[in-house]
């Protein structure tokens, strides 16, 4: 197709443009499109100055400018015809090479925007979906799928994880292929070799790959030009092979017909063979990036659980609760995020804030690491070790009672008393009645320390064990309990004392103070402080800081309704018998009543029986 030269209609530039005929599309200006185009102009031509257009001005000999800047050239009137040739051509050539720089300057910005959203793309599907589409996009590609190399045990394969089509539906099915030299997506990945083909049903001879019509046979397509780039980090591993087919000189062309592929179908070229072999490398590190944030998050994850179950490996009694209560916090979170009215109507929750919770209702109780193991996983009041002491006392009082009304008998029968009989029956009657009156107190320790509630009665009838003395063999007063000990069994409630339950309540401290040296990303940097604030309650009678509504994050009350919900349903606490779920949602009510407990959220929890989402006997 000859270039186009249009011209000035003054008279003087007739002859001169009609020399220039042979060679190119010559007309008036005005007579075609004042675009990629060489105009033949006089000083006295009107400014047709425009994009896409070269200016050659034509002069009288004697006329010595100045002359618009606009012209590109300038050449005296009546010069030889192979000069004005030469200007004609070289304008042309500065057109060409404008429109080559604009060609490479859109290239580059796209390929920057598509590099762009590339990293910044996080969901995977999405990202295979924008690395086809806009490789099609760029290289006028009708078609093309991904292929991304993969790997079970020690044996590499493909998965074909993307095909598009502009033409003809895809039934797209996922699927996985051998990564061998038989396929030519194969071929590629294997080689790190571009693969250009003109016609896909013609491949070089000594190809050892063959293409698959298969495709093309159920669905009437005609696979024709075919380019497939390696997909390669710069560190040279290859993720996967990028196939782009019959590339089209219009993109909005549809290729349902064998007439439509040889009208509209082109090979690619070394153009094509650069943009997507840039891209295919953007791709690249986009999904290797991804699989190492993925691998890292896979890694930190195992880190988390390893922890959680280190940590619960200390209390084997609340074995799998922070799991649980992860479980049961993050559903309620979910419900919320899909609840459209109500005081959280607006409330929405990112990725990236679901797993920021989740992380911190895994390590809600972290900070136990920091508590006392024999505070940890006190069942009863007193520890094993004071029980067995008590224990020892009372049977070393038996002995000494016992030793006592042995040396009284002795002493009568060597005084040779008359009534040696009847005083040694009244001593083994007294003698008895002491026995049976301690192990009567040893089994009043037994039940005090059970941590159940008791009456006021029964823990002051506790405490006068501590004031009762019996005579040991040598005369000296003992008690079956020394005061602490009895402090420690008239704890109305629990097991706990005072002491040992502000020991526990640090955990929460021990937690936050644990998981602020962890180097949190932007998006889990909330971690600590969620988890720190698990155990407060809305009017400021929970701990460790007594915060109220205003100041416990919305996380901290689902993590708080989660927890107490399943401490008060686990089936493996010694000190206490599991609830059944509605006992258990009971209490909840009577919390929320007194203040203590998010309304809304708690509503939430049970019309969406989110409760049921750890399984529990009823």
């Amino acid at each position: 197709m000859r270039r186009l030269v249009l011209y000035d209609t003054d008279p003087a530039m007739t002859a001169v443009a009609a020399a220039l005929a042979d060679t190119y599309d010559v007309r008036p200006l005005g007579a075609g499109p004042a675009s990629d185009a060489v105009i033949l102009v006089t000083p006295r031509s009107a400014d047709v100055a425009g994009e896409g257009v070269r200016l050659l001005g034509l002069v009288p000999a004697a006329d010595a400018g100045p002359w618009p800047e606009t012209w590109h050239a300038v050449l005296p009137l009546g010069a030889p015809l192979a000069m004005l040739a030469h200007a004609v051509g070289a304008a042309f050539a500065d057109l060409d090479a404008a429109a080559e720089r604009a060609r490479l300057e859109r290239d580059l910005s796209e390929l920057n925007t598509i590099g762009i959203r590339l990293s910044s793309e996080s969901n995977p599907r999405f990202l295979i979906e924008t690395i086809l589409s806009k490789a099609r996009e760029i290289t006028g590609s009708d078609a093309g799928s991904l292929y991304i190399t993969e790997e079970r045990g020690e044996s590499p394969y493909l998965r074909f994880a993307l095909a598009q089509n502009d033409s003809v539906a895809v039934p797209f099915r996922t699927a996985t292929i051998p990564l061998t030299d038989e396929s030519i997506a194969g071929y590629v990945a294997l080689t790190g070799r571009l693969i250009n083909l003109a016609d896909a049903y013609a491949p070089p001879a000594d190809a050892p790959f063959t293409i698959n019509r298969w495709f093309d046979e159920q669905s009437g397509y005609r696979t024709k030009s075919m380019l497939v780039v390696p997909m390669r980090t710069p560190q040279g591993q290859t993720i996967g092979a990028l196939q782009l087919i019959n590339c089209k000189d219009d993109w909005a062309a549809r290729l349902t017909e064998p007439a439509d592929v040889e009208r509209h179908v082109r090979s690619y070229g070394p153009r094509h063979e650069k943009l997507a072999g840039s891209l295919a490398s953007q791709a690249a590190v986009a999904i290797h990036n991804r699989r190492l944030y993925l691998s890292i998050r896979e890694l930190f994850e195992g880190f988390v659980k390893a922890s959680v179950t280190a940590i619960e490996a200390r209390d084997p009694t609340t074995s799998g609760h922070s799991f649980r209560v992860a479980d049961l916090t993050v559903a309620l979170a979910e419900t919320a995020d899909r609840c459209d009215t109500g005081p959280y109507g607006e409330l929405k929750f990112r990725e990236d804030e679901m797993m920021e919770l989740r992380y911190a209702s895994l390590l809600h109780d972290f900070g136990k690491v920091g508590v006392r193991e024999q505070v940890l996983v006190k069942a009863k009041k007193l520890y094993p070790a004071d029980l067995e002491r008590i224990r020892h006392r009372v049977e070393l009082l038996k002995r000494d009672l016992a030793l006592r009304a042995s040396r009284a008998k002795l002493d009568r029968a060597l005084a040779r008393g008359a009534d040696y009989a009847a005083h040694a029956a009244r001593l083994d009657a007294d003698l008895a009645v002491a026995l049976a009156e301690l192990d009567r107190q040893l089994d009043l320790v037994g039940v005090a320390n059970e941590p159940s509630v008791q009456a006021q009665a029964f823990t002051a009838e506790i405490l006068k064990l501590a004031a009762q003395t019996w005579e040991d063999a040598d005369g000296t007063p003992r008690t079956v309990l020394t005061q602490e000990e009895a402090r420690v069994l008239a704890i109305p409630r629990g097991s706990l004392t005072d002491e040992e339950r502000v020991a526990i309540q640090q955990h929460v401290v021990h937690t936050f103070q644990f998981l602020t040296q962890i180097p949190w990303t932007k998006e889990l940097r909330r971690v600590p402080e969620i988890a720190r604030s698990h155990h407060e309650k809305l009017d400021g009678s929970g701990y460790p800081y007594g915060a109220r509504a205003e100041a416990i994050p919305v996380q901290s009350r689902m993590m708080a309704i989660a927890d107490i919900y399943d401490a008060l349903t686990a089936s493996d606490r010694p000190y206490k018998k599991a609830l059944r779920a509605e006992e258990a949602l009971a209490i909840l009510d009577a919390e929320r009543r007194a203040g203590a407990l998010d309304s809304a959220l708690l509503d939430l929890f049970v019309e969406a029986r989110v409760f049921e989402r750890t399984a529990r006997p009823t």
